[in-house]
């Protein structure tokens, strides 16, 4: 039997209470705190880097922790060649990630186990909805000209009102990265906020385009002005630039965060997308969040890791946990 849980070692294995991620209000734009932040490049590339040397997860917790990040999954599908029979794919995927055999030899035969979203784009917003009727799964949809966001300003407003009508519970929006680099805080504070009031009710995760940014520091500055716009979220990428989610970046934007928090006592939430697609980069984003933001962020409600061809690496570490060998990949694919 492997051992899936341990209140020292692993996160705790509850998969049935999905709570909802508390909202972000947001606060008036403080350009002195954007002004004012430093980061020191080296240090922070040290600090990443002893993290994952430094802290690893035990053989026999391993299966517990993969099967936390399984819960922390949007489930992503975002090529050019999407079909409304592959999303539906992806969303029955999403139902049931990973094998039922593999979940009994674990000891969860009876485990609700769930990814914590579906991200999609805005056209198959309806099907994902339809495909996940009768569950509390949320849909995300991808919005505001994603993934260069340089569409005209009210498209890209009238996006996020069409995704959120046609059922989107989330909208993960990409801000105006030209904003950032000519350090125009105050166009995006307005742009931000303006996408929070057309979410409505629908979570906003808000999509840095790290890659493009330049350096850390603005990476830094950025995700203040976005957490003082009410961001719920959060993201590093869309996972279309050259340079994804880096742990460098990761901890820069996790310490702005907590930052923001003790400012507001407001918990913000984070998500890594773009580049993760092996089991050991999924356990080394969980370790990030425990050392740096607590044990809170290692729930869907705090923490999404944007995924496409992750699940299937961490389906083919659990049977190996469980049978002491790996299967083809294809044999976990959605087909």
């Amino acid at each position: 039997m492997v051992k899936v849980r341990d209140s020292r070692a692993a996160p705790a294995a509850t998969y049935v209470a999905r709570p909802t991620p508390e909202r972000n209000p947001g606060t008036a734009l403080d350009l002195d705190w954007v002004r004012d932040l430093r980061v020191n490049r080296s240090a922070v590339e040290r600090r990443a880097d002893t993290l994952v040397r430094r802290r690893t997860v035990k053989r026999d917790w391993q299966a517990a922790w993969l099967l936390r990040a399984v819960t922390c999954m949007d489930l992503t599908t975002l090529a050019s060649d999407d079909t409304p029979g592959r999303v539906r794919r992806l969303c029955a995927k999403a139902r049931h990630p990973v094998r039922r055999d593999l979940l009994a030899a674990l000891g969860l035969g009876t485990a609700d186990l769930r990814v914590a979203a579906v991200c999609v784009y805005h056209a198959f917003v309806e099907t994902a909805v339809e495909a996940l009727r009768g569950t509390d799964l949320p849909v995300a949809a991808v919005s505001t000209g994603f993934p260069a966001g340089l569409g005209p300003f009210p498209q890209r407003v009238a996006e996020i009102r069409a995704s959120v009508a046609a059922g989107a519970r989330e909208i993960d929006i990409v801000i105006t990265r030209a904003h950032v680099l000519t350090g125009h805080w105050e166009a995006l504070y307005d742009e931000v906020r303006a996408f929070r009031e057309a979410c409505g009710d629908a979570h906003l995760k808000t999509i840095l385009g790290t890659g493009e940014l330049g350096t850390l520091r603005n990476v830094a500055r950025a995700s203040a002005v976005c957490l003082m716009a009410g961001a719920d979220f959060i993201k590093t990428s869309t996972g279309k630039e050259a340079v994804n989610a880096t742990l460098p970046v990761g901890l820069v934007m996790a310490r702005m965060i907590r930052a923001y928090r003790e400012r507001t006592n407001v918990a913000v939430g984070f998500k890594p997308a773009g580049g993760i697609r092996t089991a050991r980069q999924a356990l080394d984003w969980l370790l990030l969040m425990k050392d740096e933001l607590g044990d809170a962020w290692l729930g869907p409600a705090r923490f999404r890791l944007g995924a496409s061809s992750l699940l299937t690496d961490i389906e083919r570490q659990l049977e190996h946990a469980v049978t002491g060998r790996y299967s083809a990949a294809h044999r976990h694919g959605m087909g």
